[in-house]
């Protein structure tokens, strides 16, 4: 009896140490994995919360989360009350919860410092104990909006063209520009063109051919808490005529395409006589939009300061053969096979006729690209850039300074070009635009150059 009893002892003795070990085990384990998303380390008025939690098992046994603020808590999320999250599982493993915490949803926030605080528990030995984790973020509420106002006079937009606008945005942090419809339009600070007030931008903007006459303008300032705040551009556009063309493929397609389909292997297309209408059609529209694509991603490389100081330079004695925004049918054996607009000048002179810089700046791009074929793209600051397109070769490489005059190839029939020909536009932040209005001295003078002056520029 007495040795039972011993060896129920020593049982009752490894199982306590067993549960101790396990109890212990447990509490160490690791808890939820807390990832936040946003914000960052600003809290405005319509801030929002983006968090993830992650555990192996996707099981949850605590979710809060917090503001605390002089001393209050202000709640922010529970998941005893799951109707209150505004997202749902990423996977099987990852909640994902997102919650507004701006002012509007918290109204006792005060501007200054605060901390997020998020804790998370998850089930482990059997449910009979928590595994936590706790994350915290320090942020900065930020409740007055930015200021902006506009400074320069007169803008007169034309349908298609280019404008400049002289402003004010503040306080030093914001991200500021123009929006004209949908389409917006990033501002420099004012040193670019040599004006010393710190809160002067200015900023290049477009009214696209594509947009209604009367689409608005504004100007916006943006802070890092999401506060916002805009301002009208007082502004009159000018309606201009486009042009309409029909253009038979009939004697050229067969030789454009093959080439094209060459120097694009990622987008299978055939070069069998048979298809080859089908091809020119697919690189005429989905071949056109991934380049424009490309031209919008390169406008990002643009230097934050004005490269020129006068007009730029048309290329001489040039025959025009298209004009901008030219409202092309093309057909092949009398039937319409496509429509689109073309966005650009086409200029010839001779074959193989240097091609010289619009314009001081710097070489963004100089590869093929699709229906431009061998092209140059110059960058001039401030969101401008000018487009060559159509060269048998190209003497500059990405990175080249260049100055207005200087050679950077020479004219061709590469990419969609029927004959030896420039196809030539002006892009403001990736949007072609009208280039002659950067041929006219007046207009460089009065809608740009007047513009810095009057506001202490050079």
């Amino acid at each position: 009896m007495r040795a039972f009893l011993k060896v129920v002892f020593v049982l009752l003795v490894l199982l306590a140490l067993g549960a101790g070990g396990a109890w212990f085990w447990a509490g160490r384990m690791a808890g939820p994995a807390i990832a936040v998303r946003q914000p960052d380390a600003f809290i405005g008025q319509t801030s929002s919360l983006e968090l993830t939690v992650e555990t192996p098992d996707g099981r949850f046994s605590r979710l809060d989360v917090v503001i605390e603020q002089n001393g209050k808590t202000y709640p922010v999320f529970t998941l005893d009350q799951p109707a209150q999250a505004q997202g749902d599982q990423e996977s099987a493993k990852r909640l994902y919860v997102m919650r507004p915490i701006g002012k509007r949803a918290v109204p006792d926030l005060q501007a200054g410092p605060a901390r997020i605080v998020v804790r998370a528990a998850r089930p482990v030995l059997f449910g009979l104990r928590d595994a936590e984790s706790t994350a915290t973020r320090d942020v900065q509420v930020r409740l007055e909006p930015p200021r902006v106002g506009v400074q320069s006079r007169f803008h007169y937009v034309n349908h298609g063209g280019a404008e400049f606008v002289v402003y004010t945005a503040s306080p030093a942090d914001v991200e500021s520009g123009v929006r004209v419809g949908d389409q917006t339009y990033p501002g420099f600070p004012g040193t670019a063109v040599g004006i010393s007030e710190p809160s002067t931008r200015v900023a290049f903007f477009a009214l696209l051919p594509d947009q209604d006459l009367n689409t608005p303008i504004s100007i916006f300032a943006r802070d890092p808490a999401g506060n916002e705040v805009v301002a009208s551009v007082e502004h009159m556009p000018f309606p201009k005529p486009f042009g309409k063309s029909r253009i038979p493929v009939d004697g050229w397609v067969g030789r454009v395409v093959p080439p094209i389909i060459t120097n694009t292997p990622d987008m299978e297309l055939s070069a069998d006589p048979s298809k080859i209408v089908e091809s020119f059609v697919r690189i005429n529209s989905d071949l056109r939009k991934r380049n424009a694509q490309t031209i919008a991603e390169l406008a990002k490389k643009t230097a934050p300061k004005m490269l020129w100081k006068d007009p730029f330079q048309p290329l001489g004695n040039a025959a025009v053969e298209a004009r901008f925004a030219d409202y092309r049918t093309y057909l092949f054996e009398g039937r319409e096979i496509d429509q689109q607009v073309h966005l650009g000048f086409d200029l010839a002179v001779t074959t193989q006729v240097p091609i010289l810089a619009a314009q001081n700046g710097v070489i963004v791009h100089a590869a093929y690209l699709g229906i431009y074929g061998n092209c140059v793209i110059i960058d001039h600051g401030l969101g401008v850039q000018s487009l060559y397109g159509h060269l048998s070769s190209m003497s500059v490489k990405v990175g080249d300074t260049v100055e207005k005059g200087q050679a950077i190839g020479r004219s061709g029939t590469t990419g969609l070009a029927a004959g030896d020909h420039l196809h030539f536009t002006m892009l403001v932040n990736g949007h072609p635009v009208n280039p002659v209005e950067w041929w006219d001295p007046k207009w460089m003078q009065d809608r740009v150059l007047r513009k810095i002056m009057e506001a202490g520029g050079v």
